[in-house]
């Protein structure tokens, strides 16, 4: 697992991506894959779509480039920030996750793809 220098990049690519989580909790939502890759994650937020019932949301980064690190927080119909400090996942790292009720929950990323 490489920790690229960040400071001479050649790119860095912005992106976002969407998830309606199943009840599967270890789920593969990102993965970063290539050699000196690393994504910026700038913010994660949770939104309660049931519209009627509370669901838990299971969010964890798999990998030896960070360690593990978990993050288990509750939304009752309402959308929730999970993320507004900016993380970094290095090479190899997924982020996993799920909800306690398939469908209750989308899921919204914002990143930057650095290399």
């Amino acid at each position: 697992m490489a920790n690229p220098n960040i400071v001479n990049v050649t790119t860095i690519n912005g992106g976002n991506a969407g998830f309606n989580l199943s009840a599967t909790t270890t789920d593969t939502l990102m993965t970063v894959s290539g050699s000196g890759v690393i994504v910026k994650i700038n913010r994660i937020t949770i939104a309660n779509v049931d519209g009627s019932s509370a669901a838990n949301v299971d969010l964890f980064i798999d990998g030896l480039g960070s360690g593990a690190a978990g993050v288990t927080t509750t939304g009752a119909d309402a959308t929730l920030v999970l993320l507004d400090t900016p993380i970094y996942m290095m090479e190899g790292d997924i982020l996993k996750g799920g909800a306690s009720a398939a469908g209750d929950l989308d899921l919204f990323i914002s990143y930057d793809v650095i290399s």
